[in-house]
């Protein structure tokens, strides 16, 4: 039972970004979104794990200490502000966030908005990803400048809805790339 819930809270994440993806011409990042997310590393954890209303890498994380379906979904998706950490060339190699090209920035913000709908369900609203955003935004090691662009997208989504925000993306953001 839970290969198929697993498996339908995936494909549905998917369709939501690939929706997304597509309404600000990001056609590629739509299709191939997450396909890591079919690979054994990270669907056997995500199947025994599974909640339906959170990520099974949570549990994972508590169960082991550790989630090895993150570690593996973070390193092969762009669109993760986690990929784009590394050292830094200051003198004292802190591990900061590296700028995120723009296209990856908005595959992020797209990704924030269907993993709130998928898991919020009916109780969804569009400052949904933006509280998400601001519950981590301490801790994350996130580039200044991708900060602030993901956060006008999610203010931007919270104040006008998501038709507005898509439209403010590819005519606004997307057109600067």
């Amino acid at each position: 039972m839970k290969f198929f819930q697993h498996l339908h809270t995936i494909n549905h994440h998917k369709r939501l970004v690939l929706k997304y993806c597509f309404k600000v011409g990001l056609y590629w990042q739509g299709i191939f979104h997450d396909m890591s997310k079919y690979s054994s590393t990270e669907f056997l954890v995500g199947i025994k794990y599974y909640q339906g209303n959170r990520s099974p890498n949570d549990m994972e994380r508590r169960d082991k200490g550790l989630s090895t379906a993150w570690l593996h979904h973070k390193g092969r998706n762009k669109h993760h502000l986690e990929y784009w950490i590394d050292y830094s060339l200051g003198e004292d190699k802190k591990m900061v966030g590296m700028e995120m090209p723009i296209n990856y920035v908005v595959e992020m913000f797209c990704d924030r908005i269907a993993a709130c709908r998928t898991y919020n369900k009916e109780k969804y609203t569009d400052g949904d990803p933006f509280a998400y955003f601001m519950r981590s935004r301490e801790i994350i090691l996130i580039n200044p400048d991708t900060a602030v662009l993901l956060e006008d997208m999610l203010i931007h989504l919270k104040d006008y809805g998501e038709e507005e925000t898509f439209k403010y993306i590819k005519k606004e953001i997307l057109k600067k790339k």
